[in-house]
Formats: C-alpha cells, structure tokens, sequence
C-alpha cells in the first residue's frame, strides 16, 4: 500500500520554498531526479489551501463563502488579501476599494434575486 503524504512547500528548519528533487511513477516505475518548482497553491499553508478549494467552489461568491466556513464578510476578506500577498500579489487596502467591492457584490445580490431592493438599500447604508 502506497500513502501519499502531502509535500510541505515551506522548510521546517529555516522557513524558505523547498523544491521537489524526484518524481516516480508508480505503474511503470519511471523515476525523474531534479529540481522541480511546485505550484504556487501548492506551497500556500494548509488552512489557506482550504479557503481557496472553498472560495473555488462557491464560484468566488463571498455570501456563500461566509455560510460555508460560518465566517463574517470582513474575514473572508481578509483571508482572501491573505491567500493573494502569500502567492505574491499586491492588494490594494485602501477602505474606498472594499467599500467599492462589498457595493459591487451587495448589487450582484439583488441582481442574482438573492437580497431584496430593501435588503440591498438597508445593506448599502452600511457601507462605510
């Protein structure tokens, strides 16, 4: 029986990117030595790996992602700014951009049918 542990992209030791240096095939028992990069979703930490696999599958739909893992919007938020500087983006925090965002995705709600026009009006309100 083969187990396949999950390759860690980070060093335990001193912190930096660890590189893959074999790869085998278990039906024809080829083996390739190396320096190999993994993905860059594959050396995210396993908590963000979740958030994404989550965030992917509600279609990048913040209200969904906040049911899904219970968590509020500023969270969500926060975990996604998270999960784009570790793959080495910049984002922009400026509070006019989220309130520009969180306007947007209030908009696609009613638009969707999911809020309605009072829910929408009583949500943008918010909106600081």
């Amino acid at each position: 029986m083969i187990i396949n542990y999950q390759a860690p992209g980070i060093c335990p030791v001193c912190g930096k990117r660890l590189h893959i240096v074999k790869l085998s095939c278990d039906q024809c028992q080829t083996v390739l030595e190396g320096r190999f990069s993994s993905c860059k979703f594959c050396q995210l930490p396993p908590e963000q790996q979740e958030f994404i696999e989550v965030f992917v599958k509600c279609r990048g739909n913040i209200k969904d992602v906040e049911k899904e893992l219970r968590i509020s919007y500023p969270t969500v938020r926060n975990r996604l700014d998270g999960v784009i500087e570790s793959l080495g983006y910049q984002i922009d925090k400026s509070a006019a951009a989220d309130e520009k965002i969180r306007r947007q995705e209030i908009l696609a709600a009613l638009e969707r049918g999911e809020i309605t026009p009072d829910e929408a009006a009583r949500q943008l309100k918010t909106v600081k």
